[in-house]
């Protein structure tokens, strides 16, 4: 039932508006006042600098990196060996930088922590995907991000072979424990949020089989089966089909996501893409111009 249903996209003016406000954030926090290092570098230097990875990997990052140079020095030239979603290989170069010596030195740290971090979120996710590929389980992100990177993370997550989640808490609802207790009942929350925003999809959590046969009874678009046995997530399975979508989620690692895939749920959401993220080791190698 999952591919008549999409959580709403991240389309390109929002995600260009993200980028360019990221990273004039992380311009700010780092270069302040002035680069103090690179101001006793001769401002005639010329520079080249290759960007390579020491680990294997998916690489993401490009439109943060072109925005970093942008903001510090637009002068600066960019040859590009990659594009996002791309697999890389220890020693790989990703980009060749060339320019004023001062400029590059004071955008090596923006750019490579935006790499580092998104390539680290894509290669994770498409370890995940890995996992459950030859079944029609979908991978999904969740908001568990890192404040004021969400898109950055889940566009990386995209790349990495994922599909996004909501957003935010703006665009679908989710209603989980605190908000069924709030309005009375399962089926309550339901009939709220649908008489609020009729053209919203409605998810909501239930932590059995009783709630979730409420939940179709309600008309849910999506209900989030929360820590279910396997046993449980087969009969969720069965009773719900061409009724009712379903999302496995709560302590989804790597070690069980392959088993709950196989029970054949729509979907398995996991925080552990964005929250549990080990950068991509890179490095830059900087040589002076004769």
């Amino acid at each position: 039932m999952h591919s008549d249903l999409h959580f709403h996209p991240i389309d390109g003016e929002s995600l260009a508006q993200s980028v360019v406000s990221q990273v004039t954030q992380a311009v700010a926090e780092d270069l302040g006042t002035g680069d103090i290092s690179a101001s006793l570098i001769n401002p005639d230097t010329q520079a080249t600098a290759r960007v390579i990875t020491r680990q294997a990997g998916i690489f993401c990052g490009a439109l943060w990196v072109n925005e970093t140079l942008r903001q510090i020095d637009s002068s600066m030239q960019i040859r590009w060996e990659v594009k996002d979603g791309d697999r890389v290989t220890p020693d790989q170069v990703l980009f060749v930088l060339s320019g004023r010596a001062r400029s590059l030195l004071s955008a090596e740290r923006t750019l490579l922590n935006f790499v580092q971090l998104l390539s680290g979120t894509a290669t994770r996710t498409a370890h995940y995907v890995a996992l459950i590929q030859g079944t029609e389980t979908q991978l999904l992100d969740t908001r568990k991000t890192i404040p004021g990177l969400r898109i950055a993370q889940k566009y990386a997550v995209k790349c990495g072979g994922g599909s996004n989640h909501r957003i935010g808490l703006f665009d679908a609802f989710l209603l989980k424990e605190n908000h069924i207790v709030a309005a009375g009942s399962i089926t309550g929350a339901i009939e709220a949020a649908k008489t609020a925003f009729p053209d919203k999809p409605v998810e909501i959590e239930v932590e059995n089989l009783e709630e979730l046969a409420e939940a179709m009874a309600a008309g849910a678009d999506i209900a989030l089966i929360d820590n279910f046995s396997i046993a449980d997530t087969q009969t969720a399975v069965a009773i719900s089909r061409g009724k009712i979508v379903l999302e496995a989620s709560g302590g989804i690692t790597q070690d069980s996501i392959a088993e709950i895939a196989r029970t054949g749920v729509d979907y398995i959401s996991c925080g552990d893409l964005t929250k549990g993220v080990e950068p991509l080791d890179l490095s830059m190698r900087f040589l002076l111009d004769q």
